[in-house]
């Protein structure tokens, strides 16, 4: 689904965020389903089974169920599911199609989207198929890209990655300051030589190579495009020697900076 345009995706009338009353339960049907199923547990706790298999579900809990597939649920009445469905189909043949299940950890901003979906056929929302389309086509993206998560990220917690992505966009705004490995550190929350280890493991580069990077990367544009001499980028981003600016700039784009300019 990563490449069907959202003109592709056909809205169905099958859509809503319910409750689960007490003596609720989805019982098998004879027949498969006939079009895809986006299925989501914001709270309660239950059993769905999808084509055979059960999942224990709870918050975060997330179908993606296919044509063919058979499914049935039941849930504790002590704590009722609370869902959202989206019936949908495409009329693309597709190739990239998310996993049939996920479990959610990062929520808020796909529950936003969900919400969003729901309330534009609340009312009569003014082009509201046409925003569905697309609101559908960024459900899809943000569950194609939880499968996409790299080994090593699964082996370390969402919340530390996020904090380590955090300092590494920040490195990336701010590439004429003095980033010490300490003041990192302390900025993650971490030991320096945790974070280290860590920053590596998610970035692939080390935290001085990230940071050369990040500024060479800064220099280049700024030769480019804001019109500032050899001199002045040095000096902004943080060179006290320009012939070790050079060196390093060279090292990094296999030009030196007046090459650039």
């Amino acid at each position: 689904m990563l490449h069907a345009s959202p003109s592709s995706f056909v809205i169905l009338p099958a859509l809503a965020k319910i409750v689960c009353e007490p003596g609720w339960k989805w019982q098998k049907r004879e027949k498969p389903l006939q079009n895809y199923d986006l299925f989501y547990v914001w709270s309660g706790e239950g059993t769905v089974v999808r084509s055979g298999v059960p999942y224990q579900v709870g918050k975060g809990s997330c179908f993606l169920f296919r044509p063919g597939d058979h499914t049935s649920a039941t849930h504790n009445p002590q704590k009722p599911l609370v869902l959202t469905y989206i019936h949908f189909d495409v009329t693309e043949e597709v190739t990239e199609i998310p996993a049939p299940y996920h479990e959610l950890t990062e929520t808020v901003e796909f529950e936003h989207l969900l919400a969003r979906y729901v309330r534009l056929f609340l009312v009569q929302t003014y082009a509201a198929e046409e925003e569905g389309r697309l609101i559908l086509k960024q459900l899809m993206i943000h569950l194609l890209r939880q499968d996409q998560v790299v080994p090593v990220e699964r082996h370390v917690s969402n919340q530390l990655a996020e904090v380590i992505h955090e300092v590494a966009n920040y490195v990336s705004q701010h590439p004429g300051a003095a980033h010490r490995v300490e003041d990192l550190a302390a900025r993650a929350g971490l030991s320096p030589r945790y974070f280290s280890i860590k920053f590596k493991e998610i970035t692939g580069s080390s935290v001085q190579s990230y940071v050369i990077r990040a500024r060479i990367e800064r220099a280049q544009h700024l030769l480019l495009y804001a019109g500032m001499n050899v001199t002045e980028v040095a000096d902004a981003l943080g060179y006290r020697d320009i012939f070790f600016f050079s060196r390093q700039f060279k090292q990094h784009t296999g030009k030196s900076p007046s090459e650039i300019r």
